[in-house]
């Protein structure tokens, strides 16, 4: 998921923060086996120096041979040696207390990297561990989750019936993920609503495309950025230019629902929208040296943009905002951004695991750190209310005298989309019952009052159309592109 269910996406600093093999942790506890031995040849002859003399180096860790030694020799059955140095590490990892930074088996490594990659199975969706809960961070475009009607901020309670509390977001998105054409059952509780739902998903393939264009009125292209995978400066690229042959002379950049990705994708997408030497961000290393990284962009592109943000941007997309803000005086039009001010590197250990861990904070061209607090636009337009309702269960039968609060997001859908209910209190009376048949008739569905199956869905994905047609963000971005178009 990585969340795609990737999620948790690392940023990776690519040749300036290289991913490179990481044997320290494999040699700490090779040292500790050697240590051990040298101890044992010690007392048995009578030379107790040497002994003390390797503990003294890395005092810090005789609890942590202690511990080890005890479980190994005491532990009322036998222990996988491997298991509990894995243990350790997570416990590290996990004491950081930082939900970017987490360890990876084998497996979990394996996922992580093909979320980088061109295509992976599953259900497509960012995730992100907060306190010990798992929450989305956005689904991917076209992908199972949206279909499903995941929003980001959506908290996942449990994988087909196994709670996911105290999970990392590794553990939670190995459960998530798996074969294309396989069911996951997630039980989501969304912001605002009392009761949680189930949302049955099928797996599928995920392709990592991640730039969509179309062109939308008087020379105004709108180009939407997913995330910032291996590929995406080279296809923004390839859509602005058929962009240009259809007559672009403005452009709407979409990256609401961006939960990031690799760090030198945003570098190079920054750099085509601000002008050479103008400074995109700056890295703060943990002693407060800062690095600045300019725009080598040698082809002055004056081309009229405004940058789209919601909650779902997040971290390469926040550089990328941050970045034409700043240093180009691009128009931000949305919502306050996600707020994730931080940098990762992954790290491999040579059994193939892996190791995700901040190393950085990125700062915005003016030396502001967004972490946790986000970019605020300069336009702010929210979405409307019935944006963010709550996903209705496709199996669940609302029919009259039913009373829930599935039935309170279908009244509260049915009016959204003119069909008056009467009332929005989740009680579903006779003039609900009016209302679906009128819905029903007008999607040419069977005219029985009943919200399930296909009625439900048609319901849903009714309203994500009227979304798409009426949406405000972009509706004001393009306002605010005719302006600069004018200058």
């Amino acid at each position: 998921m990585n969340s795609p269910e990737k999620t948790p996406e690392t940023e990776t600093k690519n040749s300036f923060l290289r991913i490179k093999k990481f044997h320290f942790a494999m040699l700490l506890f090779f040292l500790v086996f050697l240590t051990a031995g040298i101890t044992t040849f010690a007392l048995a002859f009578g030379e107790d120096k040497p002994a003390v003399q390797v503990i003294r180096e890395r005092e810090e860790f005789a609890k942590l041979y202690d511990a080890y030694d005890t479980l190994k020799n005491d532990y009322y059955q036998d222990v996988d040696q491997e298991k509990l140095i894995n243990g350790a590490i997570d416990g590290m990892m996990e004491s950081l207390d930082d939900p970017y930074s987490d360890y990876m088996s084998q497996e979990d490594a394996k996922s992580f990297h093909q979320s980088l990659s061109s295509s992976f199975e599953g259900i497509g969706a960012e995730i992100q561990e907060r306190e010990g809960n798992i929450f989305i961070v956005t689904p991917l475009k076209g992908s199972p989750a949206e279909k499903a009607g995941l929003q980001p901020e959506d908290k996942i309670l449990s994988v087909d019936g196994k709670s996911i509390q105290g999970m990392s977001s590794t553990e939670a998105v190995a459960l998530i993920r798996g074969e294309k054409g396989t069911d996951v059952k997630l039980s989501i509780l969304r912001q605002g609503a009392k009761q949680p739902v189930d949302v049955t998903i099928t797996r599928d393939t995920i392709p990592i495309e991640t730039v969509y264009g179309e062109m939308l009125e008087n020379g105004i292209a709108k180009v939407q950025i997913t995330n910032f995978s291996q590929n995406t400066a080279t296809e923004l690229v390839d859509v602005l230019n058929d962009m240009q042959k259809e007559g672009m002379k403005g452009l709407v950049l979409d990256l609401r629902q961006n939960p990031g990705g690799l760090l030198d994708q945003a570098v190079k997408i920054s750099s085509l929208f601000v002008p050479e030497g103008k400074i995109l961000f700056k890295v703060e290393d943990r002693k407060g040296n800062i690095e600045e990284y300019t725009s080598e962009n040698k082809n002055n592109n004056n081309l009229p943009l405004v940058v789209v943000i919601d909650k779902g941007s997040a971290s390469a997309s926040e550089i990328l905002a941050g970045a034409v803000s700043e240093s180009a005086g691009v128009p931000l039009v949305g919502e306050k951004s996600f707020g994730k001010g931080t940098v990762q590197r992954a790290e491999d250990f040579s059994d193939g695991s892996n190791m995700k861990f901040t190393t950085d904070k990125w700062l915005t061209p003016e030396g502001n750190w967004i972490h946790k607090k986000g970019i605020k636009p300069d336009l702010e337009v929210p979405l409307p209310e019935y944006a963010s309702l709550p996903f209705i269960d496709p199996e669940a039968e609302l029919k009259v005298s039913v009373a829930s609060e599935q039935v309170k997001a279908a009244q509260k859908m049915l009016k959204a989309l003119g069909f008056n209910p009467g009332r929005e209190d989740g009680f579903f009376d006779e003039k609900t019952k009016t209302a679906v048949v009128a819905f029903q008739k007008s999607k040419k569905l069977e005219e029985n009052g009943v919200l399930k199956g296909t009625s439900t869905i048609e319901l849903m994905n009714s309203l994500r159309e009227k979304i798409k047609n009426e949406d405000p963000q972009i509706k004001k971005a393009v306002e605010v592109l005719k302006q600069e178009m004018s200058k």
